[in-house]
């Protein structure tokens, strides 16, 4: 059967979504890849100079609470969500809000980085990675 949904349609529709489906996954793989090079270069450049590291803290999803972590490095972001630890790991940090947040801390893992960071939000505010770390380095210590 053709184009009327017989099996060999469905079979030819659904090799086109896996193909479509791997087509994308290799290229957020790639844009991953270069953003964690970006990250691998901030975190050298910024102890090269000797930028001052701070312990990071996570924000709340609610937005009104902070809760500590066991991180240090660098927000590279003026709203305190994203930051680059001493290791050159990235990080996102928003967590659940907790009384055991609060009490003991958060742990949050890792994120990989994206090339363009708010790319789909809804506030339609993104700007490239690359911009965003240029700018945490230039700003040097005087970074809120």
């Amino acid at each position: 059967m053709g184009a009327d949904g017989g099996p060999e349609w469905r079979e030819q529709q659904r090799r086109a979504v896996r193909a479509h489906a791997a087509a994308d996954a290799r290229q957020r793989d790639g844009e991953h890849a270069q953003a964690e090079e970006l990250v691998a270069r901030f975190t050298a450049e910024a102890t090269r100079r000797g930028l001052r590291t701070t312990r990071l803290a996570a924000q709340g999803y609610d937005g009104r609470s902070r809760y500590r972590t066991g991180l240090t490095g660098w927000y590279v972001d003026r709203a305190g969500l994203r930051a680059v630890d001493v290791d050159g790991r990235f990080y996102l940090l928003t967590v659940p809000s907790s009384v055991r947040a609060r009490v003991f801390g958060v742990d949050p893992p890792p994120a990989r980085p994206p090339l363009v960071v708010g790319r789909g939000g809804r506030d339609g505010e993104s700007v490239p990675l690359g911009d965003l770390l240029t700018r945490r380095l230039a700003a040097g210590d005087d970074w809120p």
